[in-house]
């Protein structure tokens, strides 16, 4: 199909091809610096292997089953900045913010919690946990994956790392390593309190 003249003279189709162009020239770029990391991370990965002939390496979590181990446990993060190992549904009501994309907040999940109706997973102090840290790995690829316990109850699905923990990929780092985990009950009161999806949780065998 042949391309109208009128369009060489619409402001829009020319700012839109103009932004095509660009970001076509730009991802090229993109794509030489990324193939060069790509390049250079395996160059050090080759070194680290033969340096550590002894050491098990672990496989890339996007195209293996993976298996990593840990607990629920807080850390210090700088001199005098210290994390809990958990967050509620409080410090999510502290950052609302009306009308922001990345913080705004349902009215419906807002009156559930004026009224602090988080039913059942609530905790001992009423205060409904959203997620909990943990001293697991993660890496790219690790989104979604379950969390569970010791007597394999599913307790929260890994989605995060920590800022601190960002060179995880290369080095663990035991003392600052966390992985950020959405708390099952968390995920349990959205389904039915705010979902209102009661045939699902009939289903579920809930402790």
């Amino acid at each position: 199909m042949e391309k109208p003249k009128a369009l060489d003279k619409d402001p829009i189709y020319a700012l839109s091809m103009n932004i095509i162009d660009s970001y076509q020239e730009l991802y090229a770029r993109y794509e030489e610096a990324q193939n060069l990391g790509n390049q250079g991370e395996r160059l050090y990965m080759k070194g680290l292997m033969e340096m550590q002939s002894d050491r098990n390496f672990y496989p890339d979590a996007n195209f293996t089953m993976r298996l990593t181990y840990g607990t629920v446990e807080p850390y210090k993060a700088a001199d005098a900045v210290n994390y809990n190992y958990y967050t509620t549904m409080d410090g999510v009501m502290a950052k609302y913010v009306p009308g922001n994309w990345e913080f705004d907040i349902p009215q419906d999940v807002r009156d559930l919690v004026a009224k602090k109706d988080y039913g059942r997973y609530a905790n001992e102090n009423g205060e409904l946990v959203v997620n909990f840290i943990t001293t697991n790995d993660i890496t790219g690829g690790n989104s979604g994956s379950p969390v569970i316990d010791g007597e394999g109850n599913l307790i929260g699905l890994a989605f995060d790392g920590n800022w601190e923990a960002m060179s995880g990929d290369l080095s663990f780092e035991n003392k600052v390593q966390r992985t950020i985990c959405m708390d099952a009950r968390y995920l349990l009161w959205c389904i039915e309190k705010v979902g209102k999806c009661d045939n699902i949780i009939k289903e579920l065998v809930i402790k």
